[in-house]
């Protein structure tokens, strides 16, 4: 089958090729045709190494597709059902599975650095992000990683809820219970930020500032529930128009950097709530005073996969797009062919592209 392959981080290509195979499934494993998996910023994490993966390792975790075998243990799905890929799969029985944070669950992510499902050029393994690789014909995941979906759910969209969704509306509902009439920044309009935005609106915050120093970004921002805009060095500005310059009630950082992490903080209110959704490499600092962390109030919060339990939240969220109450056509820029991974990769690196779609027939 096809699959892009990364050899060595830094590499200036993937290596697209049409020799990949698939370890054989186990027992409590799912085989899933991929048929729709987007190009997301901590793929380019992993290509950069900012997101430490083992090499070889086919990228992408943002997917949706169909079942084509099951192991003999798995009950939850059956072939031909239309799923989710979840890439953090919780086993159920870990100490944060037993207390309620499946998202924390490490020991599918764990295993995802020993268990390499794929091959190539003969039998040479190759592994896949977080144990996902959806940039793949074909994956072998774990049963907890495959979240059965309404085949009445487009396989575009149900891919956006695998990652870019539910980390974003997620992160306004699950980890900072954004209540309504409360005021909100969002820090970065990519397809996280502008899923904070949508969560923001979908709970009832009366006031929405997104904040991207991309003026092309902002009318898309306004389009999904922001009721303000503005570029980070105009934030004092925007600060001033949408709370009187108070603050805001919740200010989310969704870019993965420490200045980005700083701009939320000065843009929560005294008291107020700064989220961290962003994936941010090991060596970037947030130098907050002890002063500030005490005396401001303010409360500095992680929202890791948005706080979720996949199996309540992925199909609540595609209720939610049923009902109309989440846009996410407008998130997806453009739908493109595997074989075209490497120019969206550059795309995406440019920045003016927010979700492109690969679909697989």
């Amino acid at each position: 089958m096809r699959a892009a392959l990364l050899h060595a981080v830094g590499d200036d290509k993937l290596d697209i090729r049409d020799d990949i195979t698939l370890a054989p499934i186990g027992p409590a494993d799912v085989r899933v045709k991929v048929r729709a998996t987007g190009v997301c910023h901590s793929d380019l994490s992993v290509l950069s190494g900012v997101l430490p993966m083992p090499l070889p390792v086919i990228p992408g975790h943002e997917g949706a597709g169909e079942v084509l075998e099951v192991g003999e243990h798995v009950t939850s799905v059956q072939p031909g059902d239309h799923v989710i890929v979840n890439w953090t799969p919780a086993c159920g029985h870990c100490a944060n599975c037993v207390v309620g944070q499946p998202f924390l669950c490490l020991t599918y992510v764990m295993d995802s650095f020993v268990n390499a499902r794929f091959r190539y050029d003969g039998d040479t393994p190759a592994f896949g992000m977080a144990g996902c690789g959806t940039w793949a014909e074909e994956i072998v995941i774990p049963w907890q990683g495959a979240i059965k979906v309404d085949s009445e759910v487009p396989f575009e969209i149900a891919a956006l809820i695998g990652c870019g969704i539910t980390t974003g509306v997620g992160a306004a509902i699950n980890t900072a219970k954004v209540r309504p009439g409360s005021t909100v920044a969002v820090v970065g309009c990519g397809g996280v930020g502008l899923s904070v935005v949508q969560g923001a609106r979908v709970s009832g915050a009366s006031t929405i500032l997104a904040v991207d120093p991309l003026e092309s970004k902002h009318a898309l921002a306004k389009k999904v529930g922001a009721t303000h805009t503005c570029t980070p060095d105009q934030l004092a500005d925007g600060i001033a128009a949408a709370t009187g310059g108070r603050g805001f009630d919740y200010a989310f950082e969704a870019v993965g950097k420490s200045a980005a992490i700083l701009t939320a903080w000065k843009a929560a209110r005294r008291g107020g709530d700064v989220i961290v959704v962003g994936a941010g490499a090991a060596d970037d600092m947030v130098s907050i005073s002890a002063f500030s962390l005490l005396f401001e109030g303010k409360n500095l919060l992680s929202s890791l996969y948005g706080g979720s339990d996949t199996r309540r939240d992925f199909p609540f969220y595609a209720e939610l797009w049923k009902a109309g109450k989440l846009d996410l056509e407008s998130m997806i820029s453009s739908r493109i062919k595997l074989t075209d991974l490497n120019e969206a990769v550059a795309a995406l690196k440019g920045g003016e592209v927010l979700r492109q779609m690969v679909i697989l027939d």
